[in-house]
């Protein structure tokens, strides 16, 4: 058998299982989903359970690529990102595949026509490109991630002088932090109002659940939001000072890491910016030169 013929057969019955599989595997409906309440005036809050074809594929490959390398989830960033990790998972072993298979493919043209080839050359350059390409999503979301928590935080410094002023309102400490959360729109918000919908269906204090959702999303400035809080309705401290001020520190930061990132991007320019100087120079110095030469 040529290789040609091998690798259409491949192909063939690859797709042929994939077929199979895909028509025999039906999403059911879960019981716990069904039977696990949800807090009144918070829909969504309870996780939403995988549903379709592709989410249930995602958990059946789920259960058995977790252990391989980079097959560890994300779980903080996917939360923070509001993907489910059954279509992550779907998606590197999407990736994978197709840059197992993409040498081939391309090569396919070639190996019809009768040019020859060694065999583990595709092979090869497949398992790189795939291996590869397992590791693009988390890189990804990591990437996303990064600048979703710069993002709540800018908003999370609006929120604290929201809660300040509330404060300084008279209005305690539950009801400051969730009336300047009602106040604020976008996702941030969202996420703040739904962890305070999520407290009270926990019958749990207002800035515990903001310290569990620090937790979750890895925001350790709800945490000390919530620690400036919980003084405040055990002991009446007053904190509208406490709130300004790691306002103004968080403002600091964000302003400190933007500056760190110009100043580490202006840095990568240096060296391109460099060589096409070089290129430049050589460019017009080229034709004088070949003069001196050719005299």
């Amino acid at each position: 058998m040529s290789v040609a013929a091998a690798v259409m057969a491949g192909v063939s019955v690859g797709g042929g299982c994939a077929l199979l599989v895909r028509e025999l595997v039906r999403p059911q409906a879960s019981l716990a989903a069904a039977l696990r309440p949800t807090p009144p005036g918070a829909a969504g809050l309870a996780e939403r359970e995988p549903a379709g074809r592709e989410e249930v594929a995602g958990r059946w490959l789920l259960e058995r690529l977790a252990h391989l390398p980079g097959g560890s989830l994300p779980m903080r960033d996917l939360s923070l990102l509001r993907q489910t990790p059954e279509r992550f998972i779907l998606v590197k072993v999407a990736l994978a595949l197709a840059g197992l298979l993409l040498p081939s493919v391309a090569l396919l043209p070639w190996l019809l026509i009768g040019g020859g080839l060694p065999v583990p050359v595709p092979a090869v350059a497949g398992l790189v490109l795939g291996a590869g390409l397992w590791f693009v999503p988390d890189t990804s979301v990591r990437d996303q991630a990064r600048r979703a928590r710069e993002e709540f935080a800018h908003a999370l410094a609006a929120y604290l002088d929201l809660v300040a002023l509330k404060r300084a309102g008279d209005a305690g400490p539950t009801e400051a932090l969730e009336q300047a959360a009602a106040i604020g729109r976008g996702w941030a918000f969202a996420r703040l109002q739904q962890a305070f919908a999520r407290a009270r269906f926990d019958k749990i204090s207002a800035w515990q659940g903001l310290a569990e959702l620090g937790e979750e999303l890895a925001l350790p400035v709800l945490e000390d939001v919530a620690d400036i809080m919980r003084q405040s309705a055990d002991d009446g401290a007053a904190v509208y000072a406490a709130l300004r001020g790691r306002a103004r520190s968080l403002r600091t930061e964000l302003l400190e890491a933007q500056a760190a990132e110009a100043n580490a991007n202006s840095e990568r320019m240096t060296a391109p910016g460099a060589l096409l100087a070089v290129l430049v120079m050589l460019l017009i110095a080229f034709p004088a030169v070949i003069r001196i030469i050719s005299t």
